[in-house]
């Protein structure tokens, strides 16, 4: 049954494809496993229908605003939405006095708050004594760290879902379906008032068998889908918006309409590049990247932090590979190298792109350049190692915790000795268990920094 004018769900014919596309079912809905996949809390709130005040935080197009809707669908809660950007104060008022009229039935209502950021503190200060006592189920959406742009008194009433960008995988899908869908996607003009062609169309598009419908209308030329799924970026509406310029951009040949490689790469202004995020030029660049900082070449690892960053890729995930990289291939020669990272890290994630690219280069540049020691890795893993494979030995009756009643009573801490209470703040005393007495993990690399450790001195 197809959704009548007036409803949340409904959407009228000349919408655009991406409106269109919005899911109507959990089945439609693609990514956010996380959060919305079977048996995950909020999968279960939506369909017991038991919600609270929440915000949603994540990229754009990655469904946050279809998610809102798709729970406005499936609640008896009164459904308002509104956007930071074009309301203000009175129009909060007005929802409120309508869900306070709503509530005297045993109606709840949803506000969907779409870009909440946007609201100054003092816009964001009225809606909170309706959230706390139930008035409003508050749904906000941003792009923004909620915890830098929501007020802290309101974020304390609300749960924070965090967003990701969709996968190379479900943007395929969800411009497979647009191409495929008779009734709602890229060619739905030409199935008006055919209803039994329409059917037939989806059947055999959810039976993955190429549609009647498209086959006989478009020619999609090879590489389209892949340079729109890369372009995305993990942006569904950008996805979306692409296939459907390209669409109305294409050319007629022998009745089809064709979706032309040049003509996309015209529209997006963009070259194919090599670099699949969910292929092996994805490992090999990254690879490329971590090996041309452990080989101290900071121009080979600056470009290959170009070519990531050109081609899309989450700078958080760069972020992270960096942070590893300062830490394993330069730990104790410079422990600055991981505070410099760990600092990019943090700005990539507050900034986004473009901006992200200077703290990331900076980072790259000062690791590259950094002086190299692998000594801490090495430990480690020996030290992991050993307890895989060596039984768990309890820990020596003078290390044991004291701060627990009864603990004094049990010898605990017997015999330790405090090393401040000696000169140059140090003692000989052993550390390890009796079993593992003389073992050293911990191997001091060439360039690695000594800080004076009067351990390390007297070769422990």
């Amino acid at each position: 049954m197809r959704p009548e004018p007036g409803s949340i769900s409904y959407v009228p014919p000349g919408a655009p494809l991406a409106l269109r596309m919005t899911p109507r079912d959990f089945d439609e809905y693609l990514g956010q496993e996380e959060i919305m996949g079977p048996g995950k809390p909020l999968r279960r709130m939506v369909e017991e229908d038991k919600l609270i005040s929440m915000i949603f935080w994540g990229p754009p197009g990655t469904g946050k605003t279809a998610l809102a809707r798709l729970i406005a669908s499936k609640s008896r809660a009164y459904f308002k939405e509104l956007s930071a950007v074009s309301s203000g104060v009175q129009d909060v008022r007005k929802i409120v006095d309508f869900a306070r009229e709503a509530g005297k039935a045993g109606r709840k209502t949803i506000l969907f708050l779409d870009e909440i950021h946007r609201f100054s503190k003092a816009q964001q200060d009225v809606l909170l004594p309706y959230v706390e006592n139930g008035t409003l189920i508050l749904i906000g959406a941003t792009t923004e760290n909620p915890y830098f742009s929501v007020n802290s008194a309101l974020l304390s009433r609300m749960r924070i879902f965090r967003f990701e960008h969709l996968s190379p995988e479900h943007i395929r899908i969800l411009l497979q379906r647009a191409i495929d869908d008779p009734d709602r996607g890229l060619l739905a003009g030409e199935r008006r008032g055919k209803p039994q062609a329409a059917k037939q169309g989806a059947q055999v598009a959810e039976d993955g068998d190429e549609p009647q419908l498209a086959a006989s209308k478009l020619i999609i030329e090879d590489g389209v889908l892949d340079h729109i799924v890369a372009y995305s970026k993990g942006d569904a509406r950008t996805a979306l918006n692409v296939l459907e310029a390209l669409y109305y951009a294409g050319e007629e040949s022998g009745g089809k309409k064709v979706l032309a490689l040049d003509k996309l790469i015209e529209l997006t202004q963009s070259p194919v590049g090599l670099y699949d995020k969910a292929g092996d030029w994805h490992y090999d660049i990254i690879s490329a990247y971590i090996k041309s900082m452990r080989g101290s070449d900071p121009d080979a690892a600056l470009y290959w932090l170009a070519r990531m960053l050109h081609a899309g890729e989450d700078p958080r995930y760069i972020a992270r590979r960096l942070v590893i990289c300062a830490s394993e291939d330069v730990g104790m020669a410079d422990p600055m190298a991981l505070v410099v990272a760990e600092a990019a890290f943090r700005a990539a994630e507050h900034l986004g792109m473009p901006e992200a690219r200077i703290p990331l280069a900076q980072a790259t540049v000062y690791v590259a350049l950094a002086p190299k020691s692998n000594s801490v890795y090495l430990a480690i893993d020996k030290a992991l190692e050993d307890v895989k494979q060596k039984p768990a030995y309890p820990v020596p009756v003078h290390l044991r915790g004291t701060g627990y009643r009864g603990a004094r009573e049990l010898g605990h801490g017997d015999g330790y000795l405090y090393p401040h209470d000696y000169p140059g703040h140090y003692v000989e005393q052993e550390y390890l268990p009796p079993q593992l007495k003389g073992i050293k993990y911990y191997q001091p690399g060439e360039h690695d920094v000594n800080p004076g450790c009067p351990r390390l001195k007297t070769g422990r």
